[in-house]
């Protein structure tokens, strides 16, 4: 199997984010670099070119394939503001209906900006798929 390409590496997420062209973009990833060190403990890395990822877990596939892996993070997208939900949504449908306005992928709530959320929801959501991936899954070595 191949190796994964996108991982941490030493550049700090906020020069990456300082060099965001929207003010609001800019704004909205500041907000959530402190939101999700405060859930996770963890402090911010910068996954490959433009994902910000918070703490590590470690995963192997039934083919015996391992690897590490954010345990949440976000990326700011041309088009939306990608949030990555580890643990999926299946379990959080009362918290998505009362979220605010935004589209989901399999583990991505996709977002124009964080105002469009009820922040107190959102930082639930967080926490609760923070909880639900550690107790799920072994810590990764890495961090």
């Amino acid at each position: 199997m191949a190796e994964l390409k996108t991982r941490p590496g030493p550049t700090d997420p906020t020069v990456f984010i300082n060099t965001l062209s929207d003010e609001q973009r800019r704004s909205d990833c500041l907000a959530l670099i402190a939101m999700l060190q405060e859930i996770t403990g963890a402090p911010a890395e910068l996954w490959g070119a433009d994902i910000v990822g918070f703490g590590r877990y470690a995963y192997r596939y039934a083919s015996g394939h391992t690897g590490e892996w954010m345990v949440i993070g976000f990326s700011p997208r041309k088009q939306y503001l990608t949030l990555y939900i580890m643990s999926g949504f299946d379990q959080y449908e009362d918290l998505l209906s009362r979220l605010g306005k935004h589209k989901t992928g399999k583990s991505c709530l996709y977002v124009n900006k964080l105002a469009d959320l009820d922040q107190s929801v959102l930082r639930e959501l967080a926490a609760r798929s923070v909880a639900h991936m550690r107790a799920t899954n072994p810590p990764s070595a890495g961090k």
